[in-house]
């Protein structure tokens, strides 16, 4: 799976929003204050935060006082849901859904893989929140994940 740098830095932005929001869920945070405690580039930030908040997301107010906030709680935002926000559909095959896809042949079955492998995705990140990263809890079923013998070891190749 490749995660965009505009799913990263959307992920980092929105853990900040989410420690803000622990602390109180009506606070606003300034943009420039996101991208300075997460590195983000500023303009590149701003075009997320306004993908986020078409999304529904986030929420933002103009002014002096201004600046964004999650528009709904944490706990009830998936990695998922940025995911798609931000990038679209977890697993396309040159741009379109595995299911509209038919290979023949001996890669007739490939398109099986496609699928399994969404549906694995879809299983990780439709059920781990903003509220489990930021509380350094994944769900435990997820967790057992990074136990797994070479789940920490660079293959050979770019990954």
């Amino acid at each position: 799976m490749h995660v965009s740098a505009k799913a990263d830095y959307g992920m980092r932005a929105l853990l900040e929003l989410t420690a803000a929001y622990e602390g109180d869920p009506r606070r606003l945070v300034k943009g420039e204050a996101i991208a300075t405690a997460q590195g983000i580039p500023l303009k590149f930030l701003e075009g997320i935060l306004r993908q986020l908040r078409q999304s529904g997301i986030v929420t933002s107010m103009r002014g002096a006082e201004g600046g964004y906030r999650l528009d709904r709680d944490p706990a009830q935002i998936s990695i998922a849901d940025v995911v798609r926000a931000l990038d679209g559909p977890l697993a396309a095959v040159r741009g379109q859904r595995p299911e509209d896809i038919s290979y023949a042949g001996s890669a007739e079955h490939l398109r099986e893989v496609w699928i399994a492998l969404r549906a694995s995705m879809r299983h990780v990140l439709e059920h781990i929140t903003l509220t489990d990263v930021a509380a350094g809890q994944i769900p435990a079923e997820f967790a057992r994940l990074l136990d797994e013998p070479g789940a920490w070891k660079r293959r050979t190749g770019s990954s």
